[in-house]
């Protein structure tokens, strides 16, 4: 071999400036992990499915681990006893029953709304409903994040994203939260009411809307604050009609087991992924716990006055409010993060148009694994890295709708998002 022959090292590159850049992840490698996450999510859902018995897995939990509440629930009411799912030894007798055996108390911590929604999952068997319950949410959470994606993008990124699995895992709501939220972000600008009668939908799961209306105040949009405000109304009202204002009674009288179960971590801190449980997790005592998450809510306020002022009724501003809304709330779990799909879409999308800037790759892969890895890491390494990522993810979404407005106002019609 020459001496000509032999290639000058390549100088190593700053791995900050790397994770800076995100020139480490490209459209090729993107699509190749994105498909990557789906074939092993596909086979894992597969094979965990094939090998269960009677609808209970290998580690005798039922299947849809957290849908038996829902289906318990529903059971209940049906059979005449509307008050029952929020009365603990009634709900969880019927959980036993329904399989035979008690795999593990699911409590029913849900407003008489969401009591509404599950009503008639038990008119068919526990299995159907579940695939039933997973299949119309599931397709309502893939048509709101096409809407947000960049024609440039395919699907498989939507159904790869480890939130879909753990959300179809748990049997959760995720994929109707997500839907209600996205489209309800997706329609500030374009159709104010349907996106105000959305959000009000979310009033279901109450602790994913903590930041709705002071978004919309901030923003001055009166009109889908208005929409959302009649829609809850409208909810509650059907709801109390259907069941009587006895659940609403149940329901408030459960709420001392639900604090409990946040405080005294019934459920485990490492498994919640807010700042609260963050603190917590670390041994901090519960009012420091509890003043941490209000600097949290206290900062994301700020940061929402602040992208209103640089950046009005720009296409951040919904992503900006669904971030907020996860970060916001101290009990919130790894599947409620199939929320983030909207917010990613968004920034995804924004980059194929424009270009990425500094951090968004990273930031943007680190959120896309982070349902995969954060209880894992919380539960063994007792790092929970769930309020970073998010709170990075939120500070991005401000920084790109404030750069873009700085540009050029036409560029403001770039950031809002078509609705197709």
């Amino acid at each position: 071999m020459t001496l000509a022959a032999v290639r000058p090292l390549e100088p190593r590159r700053d791995p900050l400036a790397v994770l800076r850049s995100g020139d480490w992840l490209t459209a090729e490698r993107a699509r190749a992990y994105a498909w990557i996450f789906l074939i092993v999510a596909v086979a894992i859902g597969a094979g965990w499915v094939a090998l269960s018995r009677g609808g209970l897995d290998l580690t005798g939990k039922q299947l849809g681990t957290d849908f038996i509440t829902f289906y318990a629930a529903s059971k209940l009411a049906l059979a005449g006893h509307p008050l029952a799912p929020w009365n603990v030894a009634a709900h969880h007798a019927q959980e036993i029953a329904l399989f035979g055996r008690d795999t593990g108390y699911a409590a029913f911590f849900y407003t008489p709304p969401q009591l509404l929604i599950c009503l008639p999952l038990a008119l068919v068997p526990y299995l159907p409903a579940l695939l039933g319950w997973l299949t119309v949410t599931g397709l309502a959470y893939w048509r709101m994040a096409r809407a947000w994606l960049s024609e440039k993008v395919g699907s498989a990124p939507i159904f790869a994203f480890p939130a879909v699995m753990l959300n179809a895992g748990h049997g959760q709501s995720g994929f109707l939260s997500a839907a209600l939220f996205g489209a309800g972000a997706l329609w500030l600008e374009t159709r104010p009411i349907v996106a105000g009668a959305c959000l009000g939908l979310l009033a279901y799961k109450p602790q994913l809307g903590l930041m709705i209306p002071v978004a919309l105040a901030i923003s001055g949009r009166w009109k889908t604050f208005a929409a959302a405000a009649a829609t809850v109304i409208v909810f509650a009202a059907a709801s109390t009609a259907v069941f009587g204002l006895g659940a609403w009674a149940a329901f408030a009288a459960n709420m001392s087991l639900a604090r409990a179960t946040l405080e005294q971590a019934l459920v485990g801190d490492a498994k919640m992924q807010s700042a609260f449980a963050a603190v917590r997790l670390w041994g901090g005592s519960l009012i420091l716990a509890y003043a941490v998450q209000a600097l949290v809510v206290a900062g994301l306020v700020a940061g929402l006055v602040w992208l209103q002022r640089k950046a009005p009724r720009s296409g951040a501003e919904g992503p900006a409010m669904i971030v907020a809304a996860l970060l916001a709330s101290p009990f919130m779990l790894d599947y409620d993060q199939t929320l983030l799909a909207a917010p990613m879409a968004w920034m995804v999308s924004q980059g194929l148009k424009g270009g990425f800037r500094d951090w968004e790759k990273t930031v943007l892969a680190a959120a896309f694994v982070l349902p995969a890895i954060s209880r894992t890491l919380a539960m063994t390494a007792h790092i929970p890295i769930a309020p970073a990522v998010l709170g990075l993810l939120f500070v991005l979404i401000l920084r790109r709708g404030a750069l873009a407005a700085a540009t050029a106002p036409a560029d403001m019609g770039a950031l809002l998002p078509t609705g197709r």
